[in-house]
């Protein structure tokens, strides 16, 4: 079994394997967003290599953090803006 690390996203522990990105952990918890557009569309990660800016998150309290390109690691906070 791989060895896990422990995230909290939107104030829920969960546990992912190493080298999850943090826009994996997200899909993995099942949020269907991580942020609203300005119309209040969900919005959520579309390209997966940090070209289209629709993964950004709070990480550890720093905003616009791109979800795709953030490892998860012990202790990580990942606050989704929507």
């Amino acid at each position: 079994m791989a060895d896990l690390v422990h995230v909290t996203v939107d104030g829920q522990t969960l546990s992912v394997p190493v080298f999850t990105t943090v826009a994996a952990a997200i899909a993995m918890r099942g949020i269907g967003g991580t942020r609203r557009s300005v119309s209040g569309e969900p919005r959520a990660a579309l390209c997966g290599m940090g070209v289209c800016h629709e993964c950004r998150v709070k990480v550890d309290g720093r905003a616009h953090v791109l979800g795709c390109q953030t490892l998860c690691r012990d202790g990580l906070s990942i606050e989704t803006m929507r």
